[in-house]
């Protein structure tokens, strides 16, 4: 067995000790044939697109209405009904949320005007990453998507002030239950997905989820192939103690992918027009993008209220690319003037992740608080490699038009400019938070997390080592009105360490900042409907900025002086009829401090799925997802005095998609959907200095079967 393994298995056994040695402490607690009461535990109440329940933002058990931030959840129904098979998908139907889909495999994600960085599976994640997602994360093994909106430093650490997306597996039943669904689309795009779960005895149950996804696509030459296994296991050790385990394998294989994407202006100033099809991804070129994850969690009831629960995650990352990037802008008339770009670039990162808390209620002065505190430490290492070609002329070749070209390029011999990064990381923090109840309605929430984060290694040969340490405050408030009707105010710090290289090389230095919220929460309707108003206010500095003309194989950053955002968001989602659920929101942003990052940042969005079932015929359901942006623009070329001489536009669009549900039995129902129905051409994003189309109108008819 190799001493990675060991180490391992190791720090697996030391959580397993802690945990079952406070069994003994729990028995004695216990009263007679007493049930013990489970209370931190990840819960849900759906009604179609209302979840109630959310853990992302605390580890004390309160509601979404008792939380002082912006909650939303993506319910299992709505990623089913409209097809949200990833999470660029699933975000792009969030609420304040902007998916910068650079390349067809590499997507960055905005909230407030500043990048997500925190991504969690069961609330267990990376606590300060890349903000980009390599592949896609596939969405069939997931229960729901809970995004935090505003910072969360008290579940996560170091962050930023836009929003924590954690991604809830799917669990074991204790009722036996099976789901199938086979679907074929546009461009050969074919899907199966078989998700079963059953009991072994009344504690212990087993689930399996398993995906198979190969398709064509619009793009020339682009084709994907994945493959998902999921397996899950739940199970009483005792009366008192749970353990749950659950292993994931993505697997993601992309021929003649992007890299970079398309000159979005000519030499003479005016704006490109390719076809929505048109690639700069040469016909040898290849993304290959793997993910493996172990989830162990131990949960100990110590008496009626409190709760012991110890988290470990081991997860691995790997990219294998051969990839053809173009720059320069071409011709009007004769689209020359490109030059090809081959690079091989190799990545891996490994994480292991602890988390040990405990969490509970205490009363005091007549009324009953919460509060939970506990240790995590994250270790985090990665691994990056580059390889060119200088010598053979196939490296660097000059490009024919783009509107002609077949992908064809002379195949580069990879050899030559080793160069890379090896970095380790570690984030060690200690947390307490607690709910005090001053009266009835009124509730302060307040929290304090010491993190320290230590970096070491080298970077493209720069030695990095840095030692940064921050004490993270907490504080917000909850005043209910009545059962139905509450108002929330809320305040934290940032701090978060940069991976990101200046000029020469060197890691920028951590970003500070502040960031408040205040608003209304409301359930109404009988509590069928969940409606959320806020306004926000944040403040970041230091904050990295990729410089304009930084190549994706190398991009270098420098620190922004202060980037600041405020505005508010609406959403209502839940059933308003018997027969019509939805979820509905606005956004409006306000950004100041960064031109260019206020200019490719969309104002204003507007994002609403229903679903309506047609009651006079039975088993018939009809549903439209749409999503909606104002314009955005970004400058490409100044003169000597900063006056903008070429800028690319992208005026405001929405995208419509539709659906329709038939049950045929109690069993089986088919359903159609169509997307980007008007087939709106649009930008993706205008995050970088080149970008590309989305996807034209599109089909897709699925067979569903349940047990």
């Amino acid at each position: 067995m190799s001493s990675p393994t060991i180490l391992r298995l190791s720090k697996l056994s030391i959580v397993t000790s802690l945990i079952l040695s406070g069994n003994t402490f729990a028995q004695e607690l216990k009263t007679n044939n007493e049930s013990l009461e489970k209370i931190a535990v990840y819960g849900q109440h759906h009604k179609n697109y209302i979840t109630e329940d959310a853990q992302s933002a605390t580890k004390l058990g309160l509601s979404i209405k008792e939380t002082p931030q912006s909650i939303s959840v993506v319910s299992r129904a709505l990623m089913d009904d409209f097809s949200l098979d990833d999470i660029n998908s699933v975000l792009e139907s969030t609420p304040g949320v902007t998916v910068e889909q650079i390349e067809t495999d590499r997507t960055y994600f905005k909230a407030r005007g500043f990048e997500i960085t925190n991504f969690q599976v069961d609330g267990l994640g990376i606590p300060q990453s890349s903000g980009s997602i390599q592949g896609s994360l596939d969405t069939s093994i997931y229960d729901r998507v809970e995004i935090v909106r505003g910072a969360n430093g008290l579940m996560t650490g170091a962050g930023n002030p836009s929003a924590t997306v954690n991604m809830v597996l799917k669990k074991p039943t204790y009722i036996t239950q099976a789901h199938a669904s086979v679907s074929y689309g546009s461009w050969n795009n074919k899907r199966l997905e078989v998700d079963v779960s059953t009991p072994i005895n009344d504690e212990h149950a087993v689930r399996a989820v398993f995906t198979k996804h190969k398709a064509e696509s619009y793009l020339d030459r682009y084709e994907t192939d994945k493959t998902i296994g999921y397996l899950a296991y739940e199970g009483k050790l005792t009366d008192d103690t749970t353990l749950s385990l659950n292993y994931v394998n993505q697997q993601k294989d992309a021929d003649s992918p992007l890299w970079g994407a398309l000159p979005l202006y000519y030499t003479d100033g005016s704006a490109t027009d390719y076809d929505a099809s048109t690639s700069t991804a040469s016909d040898w070129s290849y993304w290959d993008n793997s993910a493996e994850q172990v989830y162990v969690t131990l949960e100990q009831n110590l008496s009626a209220t409190w709760v012991a629960t110890a988290r470990y995650a081991h997860i691995e990352n790997e990219q294998d690319s051969e990839l053809f990037y173009v720059y320069g802008t071409p011709d009007r008339e004769t689209g020359l003037g490109l030059t090809g770009y081959a690079s091989r670039y190799d990545y891996e990162d490994k994480h292991d992740l602890f988390d040990l808390y405990a969490s509970g209620k205490f009363d005091l002065f007549g009324q009953e608080h919460d509060l939970s505190f506990g240790v995590s430490q994250a270790n985090m290492d990665y691994n990056e490699q580059s390889l060119y070609d200088y010598t053979t002329g196939n490296g660097f070749p000059s490009m024919p038009s783009l509107d002609t070209w077949n992908g064809v390029a002379p195949e580069a011999t990879l050899a030559d400019g080793l160069n890379g990064s090896d970095i380790e990381n570690k984030q060690q923090s200690a947390y307490v938070s607690t709910r005090i109840k001053l009266s009835d309605p009124l509730s302060v929430l307040a929290g304090v997390r010491y993190t320290d984060w230590e970096t070491k290694g080298t970077a493209y040969g720069v030695v990095q080592t840095r030692d940064d340490s921050e004490v993270i405050p907490y504080i917000g408030a909850v005043y209910d009105f009545t059962d139905s009707l509450s108002a929330y105010a809320s305040y934290t710090e940032t701090f978060v360490p940069q991976e990101e290289l200046d000029i020469n090389a060197e890691q920028l230095a951590p970003i500070t900042g502040k960031s408040s919220e205040i608003g209304l929460k409301a359930q109404l309707l009988e509590d069928q409907v969940f409606l959320t108003l806020a306004y926000f206010d944040a403040k970041q500095e230091g904050l990295a900025v990729a410089l304009p003309d930084s190549l994706p194989s190398d991009t270098r950053y420098y620190a922004a002086d202060g980037i600041s955002s405020d505005g508010f968001e609406v959403e209502l989602s839940g059933k308003l009829t018997e027969s019509l659920s939805t979820s509905v929101s606005f956004s409006n942003l306000s950004i100041n401090g960064d031109d260019l990052v206020k200019d490719y940042t969309p104002e204003n969005q507007l994002k609403l799925a229903a679903t309506y079932q047609v009651p006079f015929v039975e088993g018939l359901t009809f549903g439209a997802n749409y999503r909606w942006q104002d314009s955005v623009s970004r400058v490409q070329v100044f003169d000597a005095t900063g006056t903008a001489l070429v800028t690319t536009n992208q005026g405001a669009y929405g995208i419509l998609d539709l659906m329709a549900n038939y049950k045929i039995t109690q069993n089986v129902g088919v359903t159609f959907n169509v997307n980007n129905t008007t087939d709106e051409k649009y930008l993706h994003s205008l995050f970088w200095a080149q970008g590309y189309y989305g996807a034209p109108r599109n089909y897709a008819l699925s067979v569903n079967w349940q047990l």
